[in-house]
């Protein structure tokens, strides 16, 4: 028996800074793990991962990370995926520095 779909999020690395990024339902890519476009179906799911992948000059390692509803759009569930969400950790800058400011 399968399990059963859990909500998803698609997620890449932006190809030229590599930047942690996520598509929206309006087929934008940001940085902002809350604008994502939280997926409930499997099909659509799929469709949009492949929808995000095609975009090789924009993002690369597109994939679905879990991700479930939250009082100001998605929220990650799993550790690796929060921690993507916050940026680099070596030094404050890129989405830390942002955070800052």
């Amino acid at each position: 028996m399968s399990r059963r779909f859990t909500p998803k999020v698609v997620t890449a690395n932006r190809l030229r800074e590599g930047d942690v990024v996520y598509l929206t339902a309006d087929d934008r890519w940001t940085p902002h793990h809350h604008e994502a476009e939280l997926i409930e179906d499997e099909a659509h799911a799929q469709m949009r991962l492949l929808h995000g992948s095609a975009q090789r000059l924009l993002v690369v390692g597109a994939y679905l990370a879990d991700a479930k509803p939250g009082p100001k759009g998605p929220e990650p569930t799993h550790f690796r995926e929060a921690f993507r969400t916050r940026g680099p950790s070596n030094y404050n800058h890129g989405k830390q520095a942002d955070l800052v400011n």
